[in-house]
């Protein structure tokens, strides 16, 4: 993924009004993020346990969506696995993560919803810079692979928020 500026990040979003996209919490040390091992940027915001933001190139241009995801203390403890990246994780590690759909739909209370790594690193987990509680399954698909399953799987979920 190519660096993006904070503006850049700010003005990619869809799914939320242009003053929430100015008062949204965007990381701090863009220069530090691992660019090069990004097929998205996800963060989780800071200040709140259920908001999370994805953005990431759909056209040639940044795609930024907000997302509430549960905040993982009710049910019973077991592992799931990241409908992205097809990591698997104990226990909190794969949440359920809404994302109000963009235009008149959204306003009218759509949404989708997707089981995502809590964290949002699945770019990392998959080029196993990041390893989960429950590591990584064996696969036959190259790392390529992988990355293309991912970036696919990410751009059918921008689909379904975009309608």
């Amino acid at each position: 993924m190519e660096p993006l500026t904070e503006q850049q990040i700010r003005a990619s979003f869809v799914n939320c009004s242009k003053g929430e996209a100015k008062r949204l919490n965007v990381p701090r040390a863009l220069a530090d993020q691992p660019w090069e091992h990004l097929d998205f940027l996800g963060w989780r915001d800071p200040q709140s346990r259920v908001r999370g933001y994805v953005v990431a190139e759909v056209d040639g241009s940044p795609y930024g969506i907000v997302l509430r995801s549960t905040d993982g203390s009710a049910g019973v403890p077991r592992k799931n696995l990241c409908s992205l990246c097809l990591t698997p994780h104990g226990s909190g590690g794969v949440v359920l993560m809404v994302a109000p759909r963009a235009g008149k739909a959204g306003q009218n209370g759509d949404s989708v919803g997707t089981y995502i790594c809590a964290d949002l690193q699945c770019s990392l987990y998959v080029r196993g810079k990041r390893v989960s509680d429950q590591g990584r399954m064996a696969e036959s698909l190259t790392l390529e692979q992988q990355v293309a399953r991912l970036t696919d799987n990410l751009a059918a979920f921008l689909r379904r928020v975009r309608g």
